[in-house]
């Protein structure tokens, strides 16, 4: 494959020189972000939280494993906008690659920037914040940078219809954000029905024993459907698990407040505290937002913090079977310290 002089140019300026396929011929935008997992990255690459995000990976040397068949990913395709690397593999070895990391991109038209200096971009990033950027040809001059957070990003994402999973005895509603398929691994590794729906889908009238809201993209504050739904649901009183944008979702359905992080918390060995257990675990996590500590009703409490910064990464009902986290205890890629989450949460189910 060809390549040519490419760049990653933010909207505050910054220029970051590399190296792109030749078929790149026009701009292409997104919120640059950056991760710090040194492996997953077909995981994190189909991540629908991803959705409109350039993501550049910390790691030097991205794509040595190829690409695993579809039934390890996260969706039905790569999400983010763009990849940025400081060196692609140009070749796989694995017995269970398909592809290598290079054919893939070029397959999906998903923009690449290899050869950059990605430690000074993830420098810039944690200094300034997260910015909206582009990946482009050395001599563009873009004159706007698009910003996908102002777009219903859950919405281009989400579940188009109805879906069933399962057959157990106890039903669990899903709803789909942007639901990573790991999860539905891991809640139908338990003896239930899933019952997976759009992010807008009105569940509220209907029966089931515990509901879950997923992960997703952007800001929650767009989501008003979703909230409004959740909010009639609660009245309900069944069991609630939420994960990622799950946890800023039934936040803001209880009053609470959302705010975006300089930065945000992407990669695999983020260290948070379980409050209840007064232990420390290691989690995997890719959220741009989160809870406003301040914001929290009395009838609720923190369940978890982060050991990096002090957020919060988990609030719980201090009476009812509700509770949810801003990391990804389903963890893959990442470590399984918070697994025993799901068992919380199906322990409860089985009460209702």
């Amino acid at each position: 494959m060809q390549f040519a002089p490419a760049k990653l140019l933010l909207k505050s300026g910054d220029v970051f020189q590399g190296l792109s396929p030749a078929w790149q011929k026009e701009p292409f935008f997104g919120e640059a972000v950056f991760t710090t997992g040194m492996t997953g990255y077909v995981e994190s690459l189909t991540d629908p939280s991803y959705a409109g995000q350039i993501l550049v990976f910390t790691f030097p040397l991205i794509g040595n494993y190829g690409v695993p068949p579809r039934a390890s990913w996260e969706s039905e395709k790569i999400q983010a906008a763009g990849v940025v690397v400081s060196d692609i593999s140009l070749t796989a070895s694995h017995w269970d690659s398909e592809s290598p990391l290079l054919a893939w991109l070029e397959r999906e038209r998903i923009p690449l920037l290899t050869g950059a200096d990605t430690r000074a971009i993830a420098k810039t990033l944690r200094k300034q914040g997260v910015a909206l950027g582009a990946i482009c040809p050395a001599g563009a001059r873009p004159r706007r940078f698009p910003d996908p957070n102002q777009g219903h990003l859950v919405k281009q994402v989400s579940l188009p219809a109805r879906q069933e999973y399962g057959s157990g005895r106890k039903t669990i509603l899903a709803v789909d954000c942007g639901m990573k398929e790991n999860i539905l691994r891991h809640l139908l590794k338990y003896p239930v029905k899933v019952v997976r729906v759009p992010y807008d889908y009105d569940y509220s009238e209907e029966e089931y024993d515990g509901l879950f809201l997923s992960n997703g993209p952007g800001d929650p504050t767009v989501c008003k459907e979703t909230i409004a739904i959740l909010q009639r649901a609660m009245k309900r009183k069944n069991p609630i698990f939420g994960i990622c944008l799950g946890a800023q979702i039934l936040s803001l359905a209880i009053g609470a407040r959302t705010y975006k992080l300089k930065f945000g918390h992407r990669g695999q060995n983020h260290p948070c505290k379980d409050l209840e257990r007064d232990r420390c675990i290691l989690t995997s996590q890719n959220h741009g937002y989160a809870i406003e500590e301040k914001s929290i009703p009395k009838d609720w409490k923190v369940l978890f913090s982060s050991l990096n910064d002090g957020s919060v990464e988990g609030i719980v009902h201090k009476t009812m079977p509700w509770f949810a986290v801003q990391f990804h205890p389903e963890s893959n890629p990442g470590p399984t310290d918070a697994a025993y989450l799901f068992d919380r949460f199906y322990e409860e189910v089985k009460k209702s």
